[in-house]
């Protein structure tokens, strides 16, 4: 099979430097700084496990992404192969729930940012540092492709260089400690009711909020069609992206845990503290506070600006292939998709409409909102994967997912699960409330409206 060109309308500057950081911007968010104190407090130290198999899924899914879209590097990523080889009702449906659950994303990152802004001047109203973050971002993802890349690598390259320092300061306190503070060693990993306090099965119940911790890996993928060299830049970008995502989930979690007992970590989660925050105190380093308070800050317009992008993209080439307006599908004369990306800021206006009434309610209303879809995609990737190599034994792909179809169905039958008993955490029990209806309406209206005038474009898919 010949390699699909990248679609012609949009630019193709990105180096494979700029999509790794993109794909790091997008996938390192409040997650990893926040996420972990709620896994924490549920499974204990067992809560590396749920790591461990996080890192597992999302390195399963990243290379399946890869290995599609190598060959494939069209617009709207696996959207569009989605609809190739599972029929446009799916590459309609998986659009638009991705779609739908980077934009709550956005919105959920921009209100944690404006309350950590909270924090040096309180009397700022949420509602006010969002409208200003929005539009600060906004104007960064309308300036061309390149410059967007450079100032996206910038984000995410603080937040590597913060997660580095923890990693070197953690790996002091726990093997050679600081003078007056002896080393910890390992023993906080047992002492306190042991490996698994509330038992194996608290380790699975977590791994929904793992799984979303892990989400954004899919943004190097449909960064593709924008890159230099598509084949190389994706290739490199993805092997080096789940290196260093899971280096810095397990490593940290590890030498949290490490550091100060779990039940005191637990204690320390959602928007009022981070159990990072919670560790650099141990170690008595002035200003901690500070430093953590505007790395947290980077880390969620960080991965805001590099959801939005994606959100433009998919948005982008559903109006291509008729299936939203077809303004949407308008580029500028730099390649940039400007009507797609300020139709994506949707999220932006709803997440300051929401924290002028909710406050600091708003954050985990879009969190938990978003959920779903990102677990509905992954699954929708792996199926797309496995009909692919039927369809194409011979495709040129720069990277494979080894295994054959083992790691594929293996991934989806633990991804069901996760969504299965995510229904028994709070957070994700509302995002199935909100992601199966949508899904139902999104598939009702195909059905209804689309189906009878599939644009050529979709029925090339």
């Amino acid at each position: 099979m010949s390699e699909t060109p990248p679609d012609s309308d949009l630019s193709r500057s990105l180096s494979g430097p700029q999509m790794t950081m993109l794909g790091l911007g997008s996938a390192i968010g409040t997650g990893l700084f926040l996420g972990a104190g709620s896994s924490i407090s549920v499974a204990g130290p067992g809560v590396i496990l749920s790591y461990l198999v996080g890192a597992g899924l999302a390195a399963i899914v990243a290379i399946a992404l890869a290995e599609m879209i190598s060959a494939l590097p069209v617009r709207g990523s696996f959207g569009a192969v989605a609809g190739r080889y599972l029929g446009p009702l799916a590459g309609f449906a998986v659009r638009w729930t991705y779609w739908f659950s980077l934009v709550v994303g956005i919105g959920s990152e921009v209100v944690a940012a404006a309350i950590y802004l909270n924090f040096w001047w309180p009397q700022v109203p949420i509602w006010l540092s969002v409208a200003v973050f929005s539009s600060l971002l906004t104007l960064v993802n309308l300036t061309p492709v390149r410059f967007f890349g450079t100032a996206e690598s910038v984000f995410a390259g603080i937040k590597v260089l913060a997660i580095g320092v923890f990693i070197l300061l953690g790996l002091v306190l726990v093997l050679f400690g600081l003078p007056g503070r002896p080393a910890t060693g390992f023993g906080n990993l047992v002492s306190h009711g042991g490996f698994l306090p509330n038992g194996p099965g608290a380790v699975w119940l977590v791994m929904s909020i793992v799984v979303v911790g892990f989400a954004g890996i899919e943004v190097v993928a449909v960064s593709a069609p924008e890159a230099s060299q598509p084949r190389a830049a994706l290739r490199s970008a993805t092997r080096s992206v789940i290196t260093r995502l899971s280096l810095f989930y397990l490593v940290s979690i590890l030498l949290m845990l490490a550091i100060r007992p779990w039940t005191e970590l637990s204690q320390v989660h959602g928007l009022d503290g981070s159990p990072f925050v919670a560790t650099f105190a141990s170690a008595d380093i002035p200003a901690a506070a500070t430093v953590t308070n505007f790395v947290l800050i980077v880390t969620a317009l960080s991965a805001a600006n590099a959801n939005l992008y994606a959100a433009a993209r998919m948005l982008h080439s559903l109006a291509h292939d008729g299936f939203a307006p077809r303004r949407l599908s308008r580029a500028t004369r730099h390649g940039l998709p400007r009507a797609a990306t300020l139709a994506s800021t949707v999220g932006l206006l709803v997440a300051a409409v929401l924290a002028a009434y909710a406050g600091r309610a708003t954050f985990g209303i879009l969190l938990a909102t978003g959920a779903f879809g990102i677990i509905a995609t992954w699954i929708t990737v792996l199926v797309t994967l496995l009909v692919f190599r039927r369809e194409e034994p011979a495709a040129e792909s720069s990277i494979r997912l080894p295994g054959g179809p083992v790691l594929p169905v293996v991934g989806v039958l633990v991804l069901l699960s996760v969504l299965a008993t995510g229904i028994a955490v709070p957070d994700m029990r509302l995002a199935c409330f909100v992601g199966v209806p949508f899904v139902l309406v999104v598939t009702a209206v195909y059905v209804l409206f689309l189906r009878r005038r599939v644009s050529p474009a979709a029925q090339e898919h």
